[in-house]
């Protein structure tokens, strides 16, 4: 599967690096890094303890051999997936599409694109490149076990090799997100509409169908025959169609979302906002601010902004105390870069905002002037289209690191 990565971030801001987090790097082929995930695991224990037994009654005498060559299947069968995956990536390359990383886990993996820029066509030569080279494997595993069996484990390894290659390459064909085939039902949509994100829900639709259409084939009609389905058919189904089911529905939401990317702009969202000097005083910013409107940021002597004024906070404070006490005694801080430009929007803003803790950000003109103060809640409820409820001014979740801009 291929998987695009959010856009760099606007203005001057440098690129976050990728997270290599969450697995075992495995070096670079091509540059590309590669990432054993954790959960990869469990599914060479699932190999192991299902095969190994199989192996050990098929072959008697191997012993705990038969346990080593069913670890060597999950191997061979990890490496037909890096194989998958760099065939995207290097497709990827030929039209300049930077790869970030490759990821390899439960599910089996995934490649992860930086910025770029997609067409049908294209995108649909990036997906098929990788069941493609699994079907190169599985006719180059042919070409070995044809001419006869090979001696002891190595036939049935070979073997299975062959048909996990062909059934790697035809399952991924499968027209519907997010295998690799909904990139066809995606690009035709596209084609024929003009829009992205038609196609990708209508590919993220074919998908769920496929999912319906393998419990249909796999549990129903075994039920509505009389016959009882295998148990473990069952649980690979279940598995199976739950991942490609998951899979088809964050596509959807992905395209929803992408569709209302054009609302996405710091100027039209933000609300009014000056700046004052973080040495201001709380009269200071009373009178700029007499009704809590508008919002006021403080900035420190490098002109950044570093705090916004709470105007609860700031009109509790008695008359006879506001210009003894200093503003950042009732502001809280801004995270460090938590600033964009008014010019600011779209993916682009996004994808800086996500890199970011907290849930303000001030915004300035092209001189660094502080003219608005945009809230994460109000970027949220514009993506998603719907009414979120939550507290502005108070830190929000999220993982990201701090970035400083330099203007």
């Amino acid at each position: 599967m291929t998987e695009p990565s959010p856009q760099k971030p606007p203005g001057n801001a440098e690129q976050r690096p990728f997270s290599l987090r969450g697995g075992i790097p495995l070096g670079r082929i091509a540059g590309i890094p590669v990432i054993l995930a954790y959960s990869w695991f469990v599914i060479a224990a699932f190999t192991v303890i299902a095969y190994g037994p199989v192996l050990a009654h098929n072959f008697p005498g191997t012993g705990a051999t038969a346990y080593l060559a069913a670890f060597a299947y999950a191997v061979l069968l990890l490496l037909s997936v890096l194989v998958h995956e760099l065939a995207h990536a290097l497709t990827a390359r030929m039209y300049r599409w930077p790869t970030s990383k490759i990821v390899l886990n439960l599910w089996g993996g995934h490649t992860q694109f930086e910025n770029f820029t997609a067409s049908p066509g294209k995108s649909v030569l990036v997906a098929m490149a990788g069941p493609a080279a699994n079907l190169v494997l599985a006719g180059a595993g042919w070409l070995v076990v044809a001419p006869g069996p090979l001696p002891g484990l190595a036939d049935p390894l070979a073997n299975i090799f062959v048909w996990a290659n062909l059934l790697i390459g035809i399952f991924n064909v499968l027209p519907g997100l997010p295998l690799d085939g909904g990139r066809l039902v995606e690009s035709a949509v596209w084609k024929a509409t003009g829009s992205h994100e038609k196609g990708t829900i209508a590919a993220g639709w074919a998908g769920r169908i496929i999912v319906i259409a393998l419990a249909v084939w796999f549990v129903a009609l075994p039920l509505l025959s009389g016959n009882r389905p295998d148990t473990s058919l069952i649980l690979i189904t279940v598995l199976v169609g739950s991942f490609l089911w998951l899979g088809a529905t964050a596509s959807i939401q992905q395209a929803r979302y992408r569709s209302r990317l054009h609302l996405v702009d710091a100027a039209a969202l933000a609300e009014p906002a000056i700046g004052l000097p973080d040495a201001a005083t709380v009269a200071d910013v009373l009178r700029h601010s007499p009704a809590g409107a508008p919002a006021v940021v403080l900035y420190g002597a490098d002109a950044r902004p570093a705090a916004v004024v709470d105007e609860t906070a700031a009109a509790d404070v008695p008359a006879s105390l506001a210009a003894a006490t200093p503003a950042t005694a009732v502001a809280y801080p801004l995270t460090a870069g938590a600033y964009v430009k008014e010019t600011d929007r779209g993916a682009e803003l996004l994808a800086y905002l996500a890199q970011l803790e907290g849930s303000d950000y001030a915004v300035v003109d092209d001189g660094g002037t502080v003219t608005g103060l945009l809230r994460q809640l109000t970027v949220l409820n514009t993506l998603t289209g719907k009414q979120q409820r939550g507290t502005a001014g108070t830190p929000a979740g999220g993982e990201g690191r701090n970035q400083d801009r330099n203007r």
